[in-house]
């Protein structure tokens, strides 16, 4: 196909509208069921990108989940801990491929934002993923390939409208990427840029100790943030983002929100948030949110009278904010990513608070000496990668 014509643009009043090569040759896409719109081919070609590059400088299986053309949450693939499957309410029946976990854990960083988003996959779908997508509450997906299985089963989603999307992984584009403003056209060179070990070794903090896992969880950091709307903040442990915080035009919002993020994927795991008695017939989406609310300074919107009814057999205690605290001041070993330089210690101020030990950021600001101050005074290893990755 050369051309795929859409229903319309970003808003139903912007017609026509379209995909296709500059060059006119073929799209590397096809659409194996559903009509995906063009916000879905923006996340989807955004977010396959994305998890390509994981793949590639990885070398494990990967997802992502995107909305409105950002990451909810991305992962590597690798068996899924007994806990993790109780905090993600995956079946116990189910022997989950490693890609499956990847999708699993992506979805589970954000799982509120991650409702109705488009999944991206490095390698060819498998049954076990399609079964998990076919649970959640999810517009479309994109991978190199399906098994014959997989795509039954996700042909029979949304009634048979589910957009299934397939890329060749041979694609290449253009070196030179053009789009078009007010009617000006820009053109750029296309970023090409992936971490490279050497990327991690200018460590500017006293504390010098970098293990192999932390400079990982540094490429998966960089390589989410190289596709996620500037300005942004992610943080990663064990091979996936817990909290990105996309769009803000302050750093030290993008900090908090991608903390505040990365402290509900924490406390999910909290025994008490773990045995709370949701009833049996809730809705997935009804009980993301109830535990949202229920872990916010909003809670009693989930616990007053006539609504914990319909989400709880019985009203459970409120989980204090002082718990909470005390909870995440055990966790670390955290590594937080910045698209640009942090411009003051507060940065690292806040995501100290959020287990953070390991921080990637370009560097350059004039106050990069009280940054360094701030890491050195909680022990905190800093890179300065020296590369920064806006994205719009």
């Amino acid at each position: 196909m050369v051309k795929l014509e859409l229903k319309y643009g970003c808003n139903p009043n912007q017609k026509p509208a379209s995909i296709s090569l500059r060059s006119g040759g073929e799209l590397p896409v096809k659409v194996l069921n559903g009509k995906p719109g063009y916000i879905n081919f923006m996340d989807a070609l955004n977010s396959w990108q994305l998890v390509r590059q994981l793949r590639t400088v990885c070398g494990k299986p990967a997802a992502a989940s995107f909305k409105h053309v950002s990451p909810a949450g991305t992962a590597l693939g690798s068996p899924l801990t007994e806990l993790e499957q109780r905090i993600y309410f995956t079946d116990p029946e189910e022997d989950y491929s490693d890609l499956a976990a990847a999708y699993i854990r992506a979805r589970g960083t954000d799982r509120l934002s991650s409702y109705g988003d488009w999944a991206a996959l490095s390698d060819i779908c498998d049954a076990s993923v399609a079964r998990y997508l076919q649970k959640e509450v999810s517009d479309g997906v994109i991978a190199p390939g399906y098994t014959e299985e997989a795509l039954e089963i996700l042909k029979t989603k949304k009634g048979g409208r589910y957009n299934v999307v397939e890329i060749d992984p041979s694609y290449v584009p253009d070196p030179l990427e053009l789009r078009d403003i007010f009617g000006i056209t820009f053109a750029q060179g296309r970023n090409d840029y992936l971490p490279k070990p050497e990327d991690f070794t200018n460590i500017v903090t006293r504390n010098k100790e970098l293990p192999p896992e932390a400079a990982s969880d540094m490429a998966v950091a960089l390589i989410t943030l190289k596709y996620t709307q500037s300005n942004s903040v992610c943080y990663v442990k064990a091979g996936q983002a817990i909290g990105i915080g996309a769009g803000q035009q302050s750093r030290i919002h993008c900090t908090r929100l991608a903390g505040s993020k990365a402290d509900k994927w924490f406390l999910r795991s909290h025994p008490q948030v773990l045995a709370l008695p949701f009833v049996e017939t809730i809705r997935r989406p009804d009980r993301d949110n109830a535990i949202d609310v229920y872990l916010s300074d909003e809670y009693e919107d989930v616990l007053r009278d006539g609504v914990w009814q319909r989400l709880f057999t019985r009203r459970p205690d409120p989980l204090p904010r002082e718990e909470q605290k005390a909870y995440l001041s055990h966790q670390t070993g955290v590594t937080v990513g910045s698209d640009a330089f942090f411009p003051f210690g507060d940065n690292i101020e806040r995501a100290h608070k959020s287990g953070v030990s390991y921080v990637v950021q370009p560097g350059g600001s004039i106050r990069d000496d009280n940054v360094i101050e701030t890491c050195d005074r909680y022990g905190i290893v800093m890179v300065f990668n020296g590369m920064r990755l806006f994205h719009h």
